[in-house]
């Protein structure tokens, strides 16, 4: 409606009761709907509503709507402020209720009330000019945040008051003295924290700062982070993508859920190491010692590892290789690319492939979508905090690909020497420099690798143990281990050679040294109940066990049962059974075991043969008469 006055709210119009804010012309505010007269205002105005005469309400300050419909209304504040309701939510949790967000148009007085129920509908009288208040968007949001809308929620009856004023100049005069209070309390509330003395940052060990790492004395935040962009020697691509965001940060308001996302993007570009190292421990003489304290025999991947060493004194500038261990399971391979780390004195992240079958984990998700994040490569830089660790891929045989793409493609690019100094996650959308970090991947079998992911690694095999091999493992690794973990000491428990050489041929077959080292587990434990009991019984009932207690073969039936393998097996009659047959000729294996064999058609269940599973070199050596 129009008029030679301006614009006119409607004469009739029903009221909110509310006792929690004061709505000011001009300023948005929400108000929390829960009695029944205002949910009534809600349902039968504002939702079922058609015009945008229906969104417009009346606010009355400084009165509760009762609890109950039938009791009578309470005296209404005769001044109040007519607004559009901008925006209803509804809930069910606790308790019904609704959320409005009003915008302030003008004021209003109440000249007399029309009805009560179902909500309050009474006759105003309207006291200023909507055009006073018709604002733009900008300003409306400055009044929003403004100071003033800051002390109207503070100072309620003071609010209230320069609401009851109706003319502009007796405005001022009930606002500006809030104001002068609330700067004068600012000004002291600076002076006290620049008196202060400086308190102590807590700091770890590691150098992290457990108070904040950077805290502006100002609290300008925005300022902190633009420090730390330009502090970070990040490249000048990623430099100006990071300034470029920042300048929009700075322009949105903190609602938005935009806000969230480009901070922890920005937080992310701050936290990645583009330019920090660790410097290569290039020591060979102490890196073979190292290699060999911890992993026996695996000749050909120590070799490899010392090569690169030599080649990294001579040349500074070296990419990282691509390395990949292939082998049957328990042979070391993830413990080899470990020691690989600690040797080089290089931080050691583990990436477990197997099961992957998204290429988002590798190269992340885009930034337009909810939850977005990035891939497993750039995370775990994050972590480590350098940009030359040692990443183990483990199971890279083992990826899968589904309609999220293929995550075998997708590492083509992390694993080419020629592309992953550009390394581009679709998270950050700018390239990272890959080139420096020593990519080991382990794989149990080849041929499960695509051709052009295998073709960018180089493949070293890694055997399975001999029996003497395992022998060695056994009483320089995995035995101490597992009394260290199950709390005995090598004067309590002694297992010989002889009865580990038992343990490997018939109680276990495998290439590698898991089940080897269960079944030192599993002895370790039965021996720990007899030390304790020996330790909780008195002598008189029961006489402690001799120490140490010896393992033998009759200890080991006992604690481990029968033998699953039994390595006595007669081979099947063949031509050398015949009755007319006196002579045989005699093979040996040139291998380390040395077994004879009758026939080198039976290397597999000859009982002299220990290497069961390899495939030997066998090597006449002469006849033997037939011992019938």
């Amino acid at each position: 409606m129009a008029s030679s006055g301006g614009i006119q709210i409607p004469s009739r119009l029903p009221l909110l009761l509310t006792h929690e804010g004061v709505l000011l012309p001009g300023s948005t505010v929400r108000f929390s709907v829960d009695s029944p007269r205002n949910m009534q205002l809600v349902g039968q105005r504002l939702l079922k509503g058609t015009s945008l005469k229906s969104t417009i309400i009346g606010v009355i300050p400084n009165s509760r709507d009762p609890e109950q419909d039938t009791d009578d209304l309470p005296a209404l504040h005769n001044i109040g402020t007519a607004g559009i309701a901008v925006q209803v939510v509804g809930s069910n949790w606790p308790k019904p209720h609704y959320t409005l967000l009003i915008t302030g148009l003008c004021r209003f007085r109440v000249c007399s009330l029309l009805k009560e129920r179902p909500f309050v509908l009474a006759e105003v009288e309207q006291l200023d000019k909507l055009e006073q208040y018709t604002t733009s968007a900008a300003e409306g949001d400055a009044a929003e945040h403004g100071e003033l809308k800051e002390l109207s929620q503070k100072f309620y009856q003071a609010a209230v008051q320069v609401l009851d004023a109706i003319s502009l100049e007796e405005r001022f005069q009930k606002a500006l003295p809030m104001l002068t209070r609330q700067i004068e309390g600012l000004k002291l509330l600076q002076r006290s924290r620049k008196m202060s003395p400086d308190k102590e940052k807590r700091v770890t060990p590691s150098g992290f700062n457990l108070d904040g790492e950077d805290e502006d004395e100002d609290g300008d935040d925005m300022a902190a982070l633009e420090r730390k962009i330009h502090g970070a020697s990040m490249p000048e691509a990623a430099l100006r993508v990071c300034l470029k965001e920042l300048k929009r940060l700075k322009k949105m308001p903190q609602s938005m859920p935009e806000f969230a996302l480009t901070r922890n993007y920005l937080d992310l570009m701050v936290e990645l190491p583009w330019n920090r190292n660790t410097k290569d421990c290039l020591d060979i003489r102490s890196a073979r010692t190292l290699l060999d304290n911890d992993h026996y025999a695996m000749d050909k991947l120590k070799r490899r590892v010392l090569e690169y060493l030599a080649v990294r004194q001579l040349k500074t500038t070296l990419k990282g290789p691509i390395l990949c261990f292939v082998g049957p399971p328990g042979v070391g391979k993830t413990s080899v690319g470990r020691s690989i780390a600690r040797m080089l004195g290089r931080e050691f992240h583990r990436i477990a492939l197997g099961g992957v079958c998204d290429q988002s984990d590798i190269r992340g998700h885009r930034r337009t979508y909810v939850g977005s994040m990035p891939g497993r490569i750039i995370n775990g830089l994050k972590m480590v905090g350098v940009n030359n660790p040692v990443f183990l891929l483990d199971e890279v045989d083992k990826l899968g690909k589904s309609l999220q793409g293929d995550p075998a493609a997708a590492l083509l690019e992390v694993l080419d020497p020629e592309q992953n100094h550009s390394f581009t996650d679709h998270y950050l959308n700018v390239a990272f420099d890959l080139s420096q970090v020593l990519f080991i991947a382990t794989a149990n079998t080849t041929a499960t690798i695509p051709p052009a992911l295998l073709d960018r690694m180089e493949v070293l095999q890694v055997p399975g143990y001999t029996q003497e091999e395992k022998v060695e493992i056994a009483h320089r690794h995995l035995i101490p281990n597992q009394l260290e973990q199950h709390g005995l000491t090598p004067q309590q428990l002694h297992i010989p050679q002889d009865s580990s050489r038992d343990i490997i041929c018939r109680y276990t077959r495998e290439a590698g040294v898991r089940s080897l080292e269960r079944k030192i587990g599993a002895i370790c434990r039965a021996v720990a109940v007899k030390v304790a009991e020996g330790r909780r019984l008195p002598e008189a009932v029961t006489a402690p066990p001799e120490m140490p207690i010896v393992i033998d073969h009759v200890a080991l039936k006992d604690i481990l049962g029968p033998p699953p393998f039994e390595t006595e097996v007669s081979p099947t009659p063949g031509w050398w059974s015949l009755p007319n047959i006196r002579f045989m000729q005699v093979f040996v294996c040139t291998c380390r075991c040395r077994s004879a064999s009758p026939s080198p058609v039976w290397p597999w269940v000859w009982p002299g043969h220990r290497s069961v599973g390899r495939s030997c070199s066998w090597r006449p050596v002469g006849w033997r008469e037939k011992v019938s």
